[in-house]
This record gives structure tokens, sequence and C-alpha cells, in this order.
């Protein structure tokens, strides 16, 4: 079946590097591509021959947010998984993520203990939120 293909959109490169260093370190898992910019993602994904299976997107990035860019990927590629990657843990960020489609939203600060979690949640088609926001989602304000 081969690998299960990733593509990292983050402004940052030290955290794409070290998401793509983690991740490969599973066998099962290939970063195909990584980007800084939300219009780059966009055009990467027009590329067949990369054709991930999960988007990691960082909530903010030039050009293009994860938000925007996260409904983008739905309209063309519906099947694309997105796992949104955010520092922000407002109900109002999360809500917005699922509604534009996104299947997980993880924490940076949680990433180092819940990035494989999230990943497999997602690539099993279930839904991943940080466990450090479960209790946002159903406390009301």
């Amino acid at each position: 079946m081969g690998p299960y293909r990733i593509l990292i959109a983050d402004d940052h490169p030290l955290m794409r590097q070290g998401l793509k260093k983690v991740l490969e370190e599973k066998g099962d898992l290939k970063v195909v591509a990584e980007t800084g910019d939300g219009l780059e993602l966009l055009n990467l994904l027009n590329l067949s021959k990369l054709a991930p299976h999960l988007v990691i997107l960082d909530m903010s990035m030039p050009n293009l947010g994860g938000i925007e860019a996260t409904r983008k990927i739905k309209m063309t590629h519906p099947d694309l998984k997105v796992l949104i990657l955010s520092m922000h843990k407002d109900k109002e960020y999360i809500q917005q993520a699922f509604s534009a489609g996104a299947e997980g939203y993880l924490l940076k600060e949680d990433a180092n203990q819940e990035l494989f979690s999230a990943v497999e949640t997602i690539r099993q088609g279930g839904v991943y939120v940080s466990p450090l926001l479960s209790g946002n989602l159903t406390r009301r304000k």
C-alpha cells in the first residue's frame, strides 16, 4: 500500500524540519513536500506526483492562513485530510478550523506528545482535538 504521504505547511523552517524528522522516524509515514506559504501549498497540491493523504497546516502563514487554505483544499481535494497545527487555544479558532473542513486541531505545545496520535486518528477516519482543548469545546463561556 505504500507509506502514508504528508505535506507540511508551516512558516517556520525549524518547525517543518522538526515535524519531518519526527514523522519519518515512523517507518510508514513519508513527508512528500513542505512549504512556508499558504499559496505555495495550494500550488503543490496540484502536482499529482505528490498525492498527499494528509496536510499538516499551520494556522498562521503568509499569503493564505490555515483556515482559508483548508477551505480551498476541501473545494479542490475533498478527500485530502487536514490537521491544523496552532498555538491558538480559543474556541473560536477551533470551531473555524472544523467549519472549514479540518479533521484535526493540534496545539503546538501538545505536538511533541500527541503528533502520532493525531495523525493516526485522522488516518483511521476519526476527528482529532488536542487533549488540552477538549474541555474548551464543551464548556460554555
